[in-house]
């Protein structure tokens, strides 16, 4: 951290922080610039201390330099906002901002974002009221979205429009071959590149067939990534539903083929496998008619099947051939006009360490240039500096149907943003965030509960990685441990983070993201957890393992039977020696007992032992007499009923 940074945070001159740090035990060198970012956050943090050692017509003096006041009184949020946007709504000083929530504890970065309760705190501290934004859902927000993509498709001149390529998503179960289908498919080797074997981020990919361009969006398997999935279908034209034919259909090829039916989209389904020994295509397709009403072609249906084997290969090509042939039945559709500026969806985004914020956009109409000026959803972000097709080759430009990868952006745009070519608003809020329901739910769920509580900070690579690992633990059932995600991020872990999660108590969890090793260190120092991962089922069923460290026994009292007291042998201090009759049931050793005396329990005590006939027994039945050890209060009293019971103990299993 710059010291001219670090005194703008505490409020007092550089000059004055260089001559006085050392005084305070903190010798940076009279000529230092920067500071190391972990003495600058113990400064930081002990200022409110640190500074009664300094003059106070000092502190006085910095402070009246640096305060600038927020230039409203009122503001409107969503239920979460990057600090940035937070500053700009504010009419303030980013670094005014980012001081006013490091006196809270909050140790963030402009591009992070904070809930609205921090806001309305802080909002407080600088006088301004800060109220919630009324915002629509993420459904009607993901709607409105494509409604605006539709209503550009019918601008212009229709004799200006032409065809383009058709945009199939492949969807199905988790492990079914969907991305080997689509290595094979483009002859690349995406496969061995995804952790675990799965794809844990949607990617967009284009080939030629029968010199005819397809475009085609290869959506995640695993369950985590339902919002994913669904973005996939809402962009897409035409359908794979991919189905194992040794496996059959499993609970995310249900999920799948509602969201396709949802979406209308007309689909085919690639039984995949067909190489393997046990694939059994006739028992695939009793299991698509039985559970999801879809008849084959050769049973009588209208679904084309199309069997096939990502492996060898064998089948592909009529696969190929099909989609053509969907896609010219739908071919009046599949129009757009590329002489019109470009509008998009962005199907995967993230920041990139070397370049800065990237996101992958599928360009729907118009056509996209390097040059262009691009807003998101209205918010200026900045001009494309590049373009990169999805074999990493540089473009000069994207016309309708292609994907690419594009850089120049300001900050990172969400999942399922329009992007559009033209100038938009400076100054704007962004109204949605990572997940917004789901984190509203997770606190809605938790904020009430008394139970032990799990505190994490999650960084994480991309915008969609975050969403679906906030929506898994959303859906755990944690048997009333709290799982409280602190805040979310992107990129490697800092510093900065693990301070963060120090004054939360809280747990790091870092998805396809490094630490960097003066982080790892402090790590260690301050005993903080931190955990990577590469694969989210992984980091999830970790997750899963820690709640169920916490989860509480439920406590189940079983009546055993009744023995009436016919004689008090002995009594000591906290021990008496009776002898009784057994009115029903069982008394056993090593079990609790009540003792009734009329309708009252007067007192509770446990059972040592018994003896029925001189030797030590471990239980006496209905209408035997015995003698028993009482450990308990020395009350009990001939005539007394001793009630038998003992509890056991049930650890519910999280799901």
């Amino acid at each position: 951290m710059n010291i001219s940074e670090l005194a703008r945070i505490l409020k007092i001159n550089p000059n004055d922080l260089r001559e006085h740090l050392p005084k305070l035990g903190f010798d940076i060198g009279k000529k230092a610039i920067k500071i190391d970012n972990f003495t600058a956050n113990k400064i930081i943090r002990n200022w409110g201390t640190l500074s009664r050692r300094i003059p106070k017509e000092t502190i006085d003096a910095g402070r009246a330099a640096l305060v600038v006041k927020p230039a409203v009184d009122k503001a409107s949020v969503p239920a979460f906002i990057t600090v940035k946007d937070f500053a700009a709504l504010l009419k303030l000083p980013l670094n005014r901002l980012l001081s006013e929530l490091m006196k809270n504890n909050v140790f963030t970065s402009l591009n992070e974002k904070i809930d609205f309760e921090t806001a309305a705190i802080i909002g407080a501290d600088l006088g301004v009221e800060i109220s919630l934004l009324d915002e629509k859902t993420s459904e009607e927000a993901a709607a409105s979205a494509q409604d605006k993509i539709k209503a550009t498709l019918s601008q212009g001149d229709a004799s200006a429009q032409a065809s383009r390529p058709p945009v199939v998503v492949i969807m199905g179960h988790v492990d079914h071959g969907k991305t080997k289908l689509l290595d094979t498919i483009r002859h690349s080797n995406v496969v061995d590149t995804e952790a675990g074997g799965i794809t844990q981020h949607i990617g967009a990919y284009q080939i030629t067939h029968n010199d005819k361009a397809v475009t085609f969006i290869d959506t995640p398997g695993h369950e985590a990534f339902t919002a994913m999935r669904n973005r996939g279908a809402k962009v897409a034209d035409i359908a794979v539903l991919v189905v194992a034919a040794d496996d059959g259909v499993k609970p995310q090829t249900v999920e799948a083929y509602r969201i396709i039916e949802a979406a209308k989209l007309p689909f085919i389904v690639a039984i995949n496998k067909i190489d393997k020994p046990e694939a059994n295509l006739d028992k695939v397709k009793q299991e698509l008619s039985s559970q999801l009403n879809i008849i084959p072609e050769d049973w009588g249906g209208k679904i084309v099947c199309v069997p096939l084997s990502a492996k060898t290969g064998d089948g592909v090509k009529e696969l190929l051939d099909m989609i053509l042939l969907v896609s010219d039945v739908v071919a009046e559709g599949l129009k757009a006009d590329p002489k019109l500026p470009a509008v998009g969806t962005i199907i995967e985004s993230r920041l990139d360490k070397g370049e800065g914020p990237i996101a992958t956009v599928l360009v729907q109409n118009g056509t996209l240039r390097v040059g262009d000026p691009i807003s998101f959803n209205g918010l200026a972000c900045g001009k494309v500096r590049s373009l990169k097709d999805h074999t990493g080759s540089i473009v000069s430009q994207a016309i309708p149907g292609m994907p690419v990868k594009l850089n120049g952006l300001k900050f990172v745009p969400e999942v399922g943003d329009v992007l559009e070519v033209g100038e938009g608003e400076r100054v704007k809020q962004k109204g949605r965030s990572l997940s917004n329901q789901s984190a509203n739910a997770a606190n809605d769920n938790n904020e009430n509960s008394d139970g032990p509580v799990i505190n994490l900070i999650v960084k994480s690579d991309t915008l969609g990685s975050g969403e679906a690992i906030e929506n898994s633990l959303s859906k755990i059932d944690s048997q009333g441990v709290r799982v409280n995600i602190i805040s979310k991020g992107l990129g490697n872990i800092s510093e900065g983070d693990i301070v963060r999660a120090e004054t939360n108590n809280a747990m790091l969890v870092g998805f396809n993201v490094r630490i960097a090793p003066s982080a790892e260190e402090l790590a260690r120092d301050k005993g903080i957890t931190v955990a990577l991962y590469k694969v989210i089922y992984d980091l999830i069923n970790d997750i899963k393992v820690k709640i169920q460290e916490l989860v509480k026994p439920e406590i189940e009292r079983v009546d055993l039977g009744r023995l009436k007291v016919a004689a008090v042998f002995r009594t000591e201090a906290k021990v008496q020696i009776l002898g009784g009759r057994v009115l029903d049931g069982v008394i056993k050793v090593n079990t609790k007992l009540e003792v009734k005396r009329g309708e009252e329990i007067i007192s509770t005590g446990n059972l040592a032992s018994l003896q029925a006939g001189k030797q030590d027994v471990p239980s006496v039945e209905t209408n035997q007499e015995c003698g028993l050890r009482f450990e308990g209060a020395p009350v009990v009293e001939v005539g007394d009923i001793l009630l038998c019971y003992e509890e056991k103990q049930t650890i519910k299993k999280v799901g």
